[in-house]
């Protein structure tokens, strides 16, 4: 496989003639077919979903999506993938990633996801040398550009394409045409990994990434569908969306979340009266070159 090719960078931009999530669709299929074969990185979210269901539809077995796992990917994901790996007769692997195992990413700066991320594409550009894919793909949607993602910067780093900016798509547009192809994650609330629900500084540990996972399995099953629950040491802060906050705050409902969270390490149970809010653990940071506070990030 050529190495150029991969670092190759794309010379399409997002047209103002793209007008509907259709048109962009077709642009999609037709860029695949321009750089196949193709290796997804397939999270089991909103966008690489839709992103590996197009390409299967377009290239069949000459794209390969592949999922990694790690601590911080969470458990309950691997039945969800495995049913759309089956339902759509996806070409998938799973593999490891030990980004656990770099220091510069358990310490927890702010630019952590640029660890993981070098991680996770360092081991698919070994598989793509390996099995002559040309293109390494990530899901990164239109609206990303917009946000400090320093995962981004790994992936041009590595030659990682992305498509879905590439055509333009944004997430309402992705949602919009994962609805018409009635794909399971069309309504999927945003699951970024289980370190970003611990605040920056504070260091990433198995530890907390299980305390994290098993906390909101509890709240998941005590009914509620938009949340977090966030690490403060001895303290689980929860962020519930606002139209089910009320039923939070109901004496019973509040005892229940208690009772099922403090066994999991916690001394404090504390529920966040401003509720659920993208990105809540980055306002009190300030992000590299910026004078001010991170804003608040759609992916968390």
């Amino acid at each position: 496989m050529s190495m150029a090719a991969l670092g190759e960078r794309s010379t399409l931009e997002a047209s103002p003639l793209l007008s509907s999530a259709e048109t962009k669709e077709h642009q999609l299929r037709n860029w695949f077919a321009n750089h196949a074969p193709v290796l997804i990185a397939f999270s089991g979210g909103v966008d690489s979903s839709y992103l590996s269901f197009i390409a299967h539809q377009e290239l069949g077995d000459r794209a390969l999506s592949v999922t990694a796992i790690s601590p911080s990917f969470p458990q309950d994901q691997h039945q969800e993938i495995n049913r759309m790996v089956a339902e759509w007769k996806l070409n998938h692997h799973w593999i490891h990633t030990q980004e656990m195992e770099r220091e510069p990413y358990r310490s927890n700066p702010v630019n952590r996801c640029y660890f993981c991320k070098n991680e996770l594409f360092t081991h698919l550009l070994e598989i793509a040398r390996q099995q002559d894919f040309t293109t390494i793909c990530d899901g990164n949607n239109a609206d990303d550009t917009g946000d400090y993602r320093p995962g981004m910067q790994a992936g041009r780093e590595l030659g990682v394409r992305s498509p879905l900016i590439e055509v333009g798509l944004t997430k309402a547009e992705i949602r919009e045409r994962s609805r018409v192809w009635k794909l399971p994650t069309a309504e999927k609330p945003a699951s970024p990994c289980l370190s970003s629900r611990i605040p920056y500084g504070m260091p990433v540990t198995i530890q907390k990434l299980s305390a994290i996972e098993r906390g909101e399995r509890a709240i998941r099953q005590l009914g509620f569908s938009i949340f977090r629950l966030r690490h403060h040491g001895d303290i689980a802060r929860i962020e519930i969306s606002p139209t089910e906050l009320p039923r939070a705050l109901d004496p019973v409902m509040a005892q229940q979340l208690v009772a099922a969270l403090k066994p999991l390490g916690f001394l404090y149970i504390a529920l966040d009266l401003e509720g659920f809010r993208s990105g809540a653990l980055n306002t009190s940071v300030t992000l590299p070159g910026s004078q001010s506070p991170a804003p608040c990030l759609k992916s968390d």
